[in-house]
């Protein structure tokens, strides 16, 4: 008996899975701005493979928009991204089930890289003084933070209903909208909004979690 084999979204289940993550650590520790500050190693494993992963989509992004684009770190990723996906800025990310809501892409709109990346970067180069930096906070935002990108880089798919299994707590707010598709298996259907789209679609509510 033969087994098909049809191509796979990596990156979308790589992302999951750090979802995974997160779901199971909010059975021990609220996901609330009061616990913002608290850090751990589980914190750290999450904040740091949702950093890693974003390096990695970051540049097939930029290869996506520019396939000759040399661009191979974060500051080259975000010229490039800007120019081609200046919407990431604003994109908002909630976690209904904590009433949270989170920008993570927020910073590059004033040059400067978010501070999550910077915490990143910290614990991964020295871990005995910055240790703290593996916070939730920042842990939040990094997974966020490539929720956002695989939106943009998986576009198509989001548009067709085919990334598949929807995540269990993040969603996705403005400037994309969410529906369900209307025929066939249950599945999500990302829709990047234009400029002059209503941009109340989608608009998310909650607690502010954002840095």
């Amino acid at each position: 008996m033969g087994i098909h084999e049809a191509p796979t979204p990596q990156h979308w289940n790589y992302f999951l899975a750090l979802e995974d993550d997160v779901v199971r650590i909010s059975r021990y520790l609220e996901l609330t701005t009061d616990n913002f500050e608290s850090y751990s190693l589980e914190l750290m494993r999450i904040l740091s493979g949702a950093a890693s992963e974003v390096d990695v989509v970051s540049k097939r992004l930029c290869q996506k928009a520019n396939d000759k684009s040399k661009a191979d770190n974060i500051t080259k990723y975000k010229e490039e991204i800007l120019a081609a996906y200046p919407q990431i800025t604003s994109t908002v990310v909630e976690i209904p089930r904590f009433g949270l809501t989170l920008t993570p892409w927020d910073q590059w709109k004033t040059g400067a890289n978010p501070l999550w990346w910077r915490a990143y970067t910290k614990v991964k180069h020295q871990r005995h003084t910055h240790f703290a930096e593996a916070s939730l906070k920042h842990a939040l935002n990094a997974v966020a933070g490539l929720f956002v990108l695989l939106l943009f880089y998986y576009r198509e798919e989001g548009q067709n209903g085919q990334l598949n299994p929807d995540p269990v707590i993040f969603r996705v707010g403005i400037p994309f909208h969410v529906d369900r598709v209307a025929w066939g298996p249950p599945a999500i259907v990302y829709q990047l909004l234009s400029d002059g789209d209503d941009q109340s679609l989608g608009q998310p509510e909650g607690q502010t979690g954002t840095v």
